[in-house]
């Protein structure tokens, strides 16, 4: 849902992560890919169209990567409605995501999702009981782009096993380390009790 003034929710045309990576080299703070991108990092080839990139950022930290992007435009989203950020306020504490809009090509380019860890300690959103050390599940591509590893990504997938979730899911299983099945099976109890995909694993 949109407001008066805001863009269409559906205007994306994503960066490729090797572009934003190169608009935050300047930062040695926490982030990373996520979502579908994350699982094509981690494969080393994109292997499907990907509709938007997401990232995860610190809450701290959201005003260098503000300045990072500072020809973007920011959003708030909050279940759906999509709300200016004014450049001089701070997003609300309520407030996860922030999309980042192009107004030189009227399109959305990235999805600044704001995690609950800390600068070396990785908490998962859902559960945050779930937390183990960062540099254990953040893996960075020979072109030091640093994504989320695969196991995680899925566990975030399963929440809604849309169509494109499940062809990740069947397309990354076979490449999937034990360790890596064995953390998502955990957490596949934990968050989906009874999932399918942890029969599968």
């Amino acid at each position: 849902m949109t407001g008066c003034g805001v863009p269409p929710e559906d205007d994306w045309a994503p960066w490729h992560p090797s572009e934003l990576a190169q608009r935050l080299t300047a930062i040695s703070r926490p982030w990373c890919v996520v979502g579908g991108w994350a699982l094509d990092l981690w494969h080393g080839h994109q292997t499907r169209d990907h509709d938007d990139l997401d990232i995860t950022i610190l809450r701290e930290d959201f005003d260098l990567f503000r300045q990072a992007l500072a020809d973007m435009t920011f959003y708030t989203v909050d279940d759906g409605c999509i709300a200016p950020l004014p450049k001089d306020a701070e997003p609300p504490p309520h407030i996860a995501q922030i999309w980042c809009f192009d107004v030189s090509v009227g399109r959305w380019r990235v999805d600044l999702m704001i995690e609950p860890g800390e600068r070396d300690i990785w908490v998962c959103k859902r559960c945050p009981a779930i937390r183990r050390p960062r540099a254990e599940m953040v893996a960075v591509t020979p072109d030091h782009i640093p994504y989320l590893g695969p196991a995680a990504v899925l566990l975030f997938k399963a929440k809604h096993r849309r169509d494109k979730d499940q062809a990740d899911f069947v397309r990354a299983l076979p490449h999937l380390p034990q360790a890596e099945r064995l953390w998502l099976r955990d957490g596949l109890d934990r968050l989906h009790p009874g999932h399918a995909w942890a029969q599968a694993l």
